[in-house]
């Protein structure tokens, strides 16, 4: 259990270097430049660059803050991050803890990462960091529900709450992914997970125009980066959840496992980032109710069809 929760950090650490490069090309490319070229071959090594300065840079905590919980912040945010991947399975047999209230644990530890965020903005002192913090919170309680309903179809479909088993109802080709039957429920999904881990264009709490950096204004070295780690590990995880409940997760001919898993996994962390790099950041009012008039009555209506799809497959 231990050497499998060091190799998840690991591989955690390894992808959020990647993407931080990825996200600037991909930018790049969506804004009709080059992006970063000059540290390293074709600017690879750019990443590397950015930690150095980072783990250079003087760690500054505000007068007025309440340091112990300034501190603390930015380890719930990326303990959250990491947690959810103890029941994300990368194989068949290849699963940190395979648990069966697996859907359960998901829906909970979502919601640590808000804490994070709320700790950071009141320990701040700083109104900018408070704002951002809030309008966190109203962004979760908005989302969490019709994120929460889209995995109880999955779970009926499955009929298991432990990832294994929603897996091991997908496979057999790719006829049997839940993507067929539950394309309103992966729309909800996706749309709620992209507010839940506060990415364009639903990243209102750390709004620059707005509210300076939004909750990790004051935050500096390599406090910040911790932030900014758990902020792609949470992209990676979101990803991986869409491709374990809609796409199969790692099942696929040909290929290993965990190749498909990656495969599917990048995919939509390239449609995360596309869809940053395309739409403006909605307003706050539209935000909210997207989530209440929109998000939540299909989602309910996706429950329904998911009873009666289930009741007719027998």
């Amino acid at each position: 259990g231990v050497v499998k929760a060091v190799l998840v950090t690991v591989f955690l650490a390894v992808n959020a270097l990647i993407l931080v490069l990825m996200e600037r090309k991909v930018a790049g490319r969506m804004q009709r430049r080059p992006g970063p070229l000059r540290t390293g071959p074709r600017g690879l090594l750019q990443t590397f660059a950015d930690a150095i300065k980072l783990l250079t840079k003087e760690d500054i905590v505000p007068s007025g803050a309440d340091v112990a919980v300034f501190v603390l912040a930015p380890m719930v945010f990326f303990a959250a991050a990491t947690a959810l991947w103890i029941v994300i399975p990368f194989g068949p047999q290849t699963i940190v803890q395979d648990l069966n209230i697996g859907l359960i644990y998901i829906s909970a530890v979502t919601g640590l990462s808000v804490l994070a965020i709320l700790m950071a903005g009141w320990s701040s002192n700083n109104k900018w960091s408070l704002l951002g913090a809030m309008r966190s919170a109203a962004q979760l309680v908005s989302y969490e529900i019709p994120l929460v309903l889209s995995l109880v179809a999955i779970g009926m479909m499955a009929g298991s709450l432990r990832l294994g088993d929603i897996v091991a109802a997908q496979q057999g080709g790719f006829t049997n992914w839940f993507i067929f039957p539950q394309i309103l429920g992966f729309i909800v999904f996706f749309t709620a997970g992209l507010a839940e881990i506060n990415r364009a264009p639903f990243d209102l709490p750390e709004a620059e125009s707005e509210l300076v950096a939004g909750y990790n204004t004051e935050y500096s070295g390599m406090r910040w980066a911790i932030f900014f780690l758990a902020e792609y590990a949470n992209l990676v995880a979101f990803s991986a959840l869409a491709a374990t409940f809609f796409f199969g997760g790692p099942t696929g001919p040909f290929l290993p496992p965990f190749v498909w898993f990656l495969i599917k996994t990048y995919f939509f962390i390239f449609v995360a980032m596309w869809i940053r790099w395309t739409l403006p950041r909605i307003r706050v009012d539209h935000l909210m109710n997207l989530g209440w008039y929109v998000l939540i009555p299909l989602a309910l209506i996706n429950l329904g069809w998911t009873g009666l799809y289930v009741v007719l497959r027998g």
